[in-house]
């Protein structure tokens, strides 16, 4: 977990000593360029956040005039795009009148006057606007900034929106409304739980939807908007807005995000497959009911792998950031669901309410990502082509895909160490009281102990990870244009990535905690051999040592002293074909 400190090590921005050059005395206007700053009063020797953020390139420096007329060049955290973002915090501002520029190519694009002690930020138009759209995909990427190979966890979403170094939004209403907030959305309420938090702060309205879960030959209906509109021209207090969160996740669920693309009546959309369309912000239902929501684009250069990082929520609450990849993002036609990125349908001002733009006029025009039914003509495996394409435009050395797909596979390995060891220090508390075990496709979205501790889900994309690491090879050969070959013919590239993947099979790949108390180390290979095993390791009941795929005649397995009940076990084994398949049930 990261500290409070950790943007430090990213590049925490300073106000630098730099003197200023010269830009052209005539600004450039461009209404796709916004300077926003925080908080909302901001006050003499408080820090002063500012974030430039544009929808039509990237910026190239922010400059400030203080109230004596200096100028200087401020440092400042870059991000993006689109949209692009330029971040950067004045610790000690004077009071007076400020004066904050945007440049890009030598010219003003962008300028903003504010008073510090006395006056106010602008809170935007008070409208889902382009601007303030752009703003909460580059406070969304802020969040959850991080290097790229840093493992990045917390236990719930409250320290992430804590910390002042992360979240531009922080304390931004001045009543010290940060630190009086528990935030612990689940993995369907995080989106709308953000999305929220940021109209609240920014005094904008939201809704949302009542939906059913669908069935096996249907996915969700849901019903007209609920608006909350008690947020806008308002600095509403923290328990308007623990009400109005309250009754939001009372009210959404995991069949919110997986309505039929094609449906109006909804609460997200379908956008096309492009850089341009998958802001930070946007959010990924896979056909399950699980939900993501992309945080970070790293492009690839043709040596390096690119990444799209996401984050997740579980039933626990805790919060983390993951890779995007086949092991994360499951995808399926099915007649239960609309899987696929979808964006926030915006709301648009109609008399004296609000309503949500419909998929006709989700056109483009407005600046929004238009409405688009690509994904739904798409198959899993053009699927993952097609975003892979996206993160590795200039394709991808063979051996370097195949390290990027190890380093995703041993991350959901990790994860999974922790998840089963959570389960393993609460069934201990219960001394000897047995987690109750749901029947048929409700294994996967029931609620109470089971839900936080079983592990089927998330078993199932382990299984599916474990699958196309294998697999590689063989999606070499089906999609060569994914991969940067120099010349040298599939087939070989395939066989050199098969061979390193027998390399790796000894290498260890995970330890867990046995229930004597001993570490137990797993290599690659021992995972690979228990697959069968690890079909029926996801209930609580059992001890860690089955549920890591141990044999029960095992040396490994002596130590065990809890198994599930027979009745669990039978079950078990009729649902095994699911995990073997890697398919979930209808419901």
């Amino acid at each position: 977990m990261r500290g409070r400190g950790f943007a430090v090590v990213i590049g925490l921005i300073v106000l630098g000593a730099v003197a200023a050059t010269s830009v052209l005395a005539q600004p450039m206007p461009q209404e796709a360029v916004r300077i926003w700053t925080a908080p909302l009063r901001p006050q003499p020797g408080q820090p002063l956040e500012i974030f430039a953020v544009a929808t039509d390139g990237a910026l190239d420096e922010l400059r400030l005039t203080d109230p004596s007329g200096q100028e200087q060049r401020l440092q400042a955290l870059a991000d993006g795009g689109p949209p692009w973002s330029l971040y950067s915090t004045v610790f000690r501002p004077e009071a007076g009148r400020h004066r904050l520029v945007a440049v890009r190519d030598g010219y003003r694009v962008a300028e903003t006057e504010l008073e510090v002690g006395g006056g106010h930020s602008e809170r935007g138009s008070g409208q889902w606007d382009l601007a303030t759209e752009a703003l909460y995909s580059a406070w969304i990427e802020h969040l959850f900034n991080a290097p790229p190979d840093e493992a990045v966890s917390f236990e719930s979403l409250t320290p992430v929106l804590r910390d002042p170094a992360q979240n531009f939004l922080f304390n931004y209403l001045g009543a010290n409304e940060d630190n009086q907030l528990r935030a612990e959305p689940d993995c369907a309420d995080l989106p709308y739980y953000l999305r929220t938090y940021f109209a609240w702060k920014l005094g904008l309205p939201v809704a949302y939807r009542a939906c059913n879960r669908g069935s096996r030959n249907s996915a969700p209906r849901c019903e007209s908007p609920r608006l909350e509109t008690r947020f806008i021209d308002n600095r509403a207090s923290i328990n308007t807005f623990r009400e109005a969160t309250r009754r939001l996740v009372d009210t959404v669920h995991s069949g919110s995000a997986r309505t039929d693309l094609r449906e109006t009546a909804t609460d997200f959309y379908p956008v096309a497959l492009s850089r341009e369309t998958l802001w930070p912000g946007t959010l990924y239902a896979d056909p399950y009911g699980h939900v993501l929501i992309l945080v970070k684009w790293l492009p690839g250069d043709g040596r390096r792998a690119g990444r799209l990082f996401a984050v997740d929520a579980q039933p626990d609450n805790s919060v983390a950031r993951k890779r995007y990849w086949e092991g994360n993002f499951l995808f399926a036609q099915t007649p239960s669901a609309g899987p696929g990125f979808k964006a926030f349908r915006p709301l648009v001002p109609q008399g004296a309410s609000w309503r949500p733009l419909t998929n006709r006029e989700l056109d483009g025009r407005s600046g929004h990502p238009a409405f688009s039914l690509e994904q739904a003509t798409l198959d899993p495996d053009s699927f993952y082509a097609r975003v892979e394409a996206l993160i590795n435009p200039r394709g991808l050395d063979p051996s370097a895909a195949y390290e990027s797909a190890l380093e995703a596979l041993l991350e959901q390995l990790a994860t999974r160490v922790i998840s089963v060891d959570t389960g393993e220090q609460y069934m201990r508390k219960q001394g000897g009281a047995v987690v109750a075990m749901p029947s048929g496709a409700a294994i996967f979205e029931t609620v109470g102990a089971w839900e936080d501790y079983a592990t089927p889900s998330r078993d199932m994309r382990l299984l599916i990870a474990l699958k196309t690491v294998e697999q590689l090879p063989e999606r070499i050969r089906q999609h060569p244009e994914l991969y940067a070959l120099g010349g040298e013919s599939p087939f070989s590239a395939a066989e050199r990535v098969a061979q390193q993947h027998a390399r790796q099979l000894n290498a260890p790949a995970i330890t867990y905690t046995r229930s004597d108390g001993q570490p137990q180390r797993l290599s690659l290979g021992d995972l690979y051999a228990r697959r069968a095993n690890l079909e029926v390791g996801y209930n609580p009941n059992d001890c860690v040592e089955i549920r890591w795929g141990a044999s029960a005649e095992s040396d490994e397995a002596a130590v065990c002293r809890r198994r599930a009940p027979r009745e669990q076990q039978a079950r078990m084994e009729q649902y095994r074909a699911w995990f073997r398949d890697t398919t979930r049930p209808p419901r």
